[in-house]
């Protein structure tokens, strides 16, 4: 979706094209991150 979005801004120049790439892309890192957190709160136990 996002090299799509892409795509269709390089070919129209249209900011609310661009506006939702940026977005998208927000998402994706913010997801990344979250999934990358998860195997770290496993491991951690207080005791």
């Amino acid at each position: 979706m996002l090299e799509f979005t892409w795509k269709v801004f390089a070919d129209t120049g249209n900011i609310d094209t661009y506006l939702l790439f940026k977005e998208l892309e927000r998402d994706r890192r913010q997801d990344r991150y979250e999934r990358e957190e998860d195997p770290a709160d496993a491991d951690f136990s207080i005791t």
